[in-house]
This record gives C-alpha cells, structure tokens and sequence, in this order.
C-alpha cells in the first residue's frame, strides 16, 4: 500500500490530523480482511456514489498506487452511472482525467 501523506489539516486540527494518521491510514487501512486495492477501489466508489469530490483525486491517485488499473477505474465510474447517477459518474470522469494526466506528467517529470 502506498504510504498516505500527513494529514494536511494536523496545522489547525491536531487531534483531527492524529485520528486521519494513526486510525484512518494506520488501523482501519492496515486491516488484514480487504487488501490495500480493495479497500481503495471501495473507497472511490464511496466518494463518487457520495459526490465527494473534494477526497477523489487523493483517493483515485491512491487506487492507481495501489494497483488499481486506469481501466478500473473508468469501469467502476461507467458502472456507477446507473447506481449513483449520471451527474456524480460525469463529475468523477472528469477527475479521474485530471488524476490521469497528473500521473503522466510526473512519470515524464
């Protein structure tokens, strides 16, 4: 699994940032009963079907770390579209772009 970056609210929240490091990325993410790209691929499915898109490109940008496929990816937010709607699978497209084209140029980088 790739390691999560510090919280980036520990500045102003400081319990908030231990509970996301310690609890979030080191307990919950660290359990035996789902594999690190399962529990990604549940994670964005989550996000999108919720329109959470302030968490999708970390949580998309993770998937891909975590050995979810690009084509996954658009698979799950194709299939979404019936389940969670056209709006959020839209939206979620088009952050999985941006999250793609960030990959890419970092690998050129």
């Amino acid at each position: 699994m790739a390691d999560a970056p510090k919280s980036p609210f520990s500045d102003i929240a400081p319990a908030l940032g231990k509970y996301t490091d310690e609890v979030l990325f080191g307990d919950v993410w660290k359990r035996p009963g789902l594999s690190p790209r399962d529990r990604s691929l549940v994670t964005v499915t989550s996000l999108i079907s919720n329109y959470r898109v302030n968490e999708m490109p970390f949580h998309m940008k993770r998937a891909l770390d975590n050995g979810v496929t690009r084509d996954e990816l658009i698979e799950t937010i194709t299939h979404l579209a019936f389940y969670a709607g056209w709006p959020a699978a839209s939206t979620a497209i088009g952050i999985a772009r941006k999250v793609f084209e960030q990959a890419d140029a970092e690998k050129k980088g």
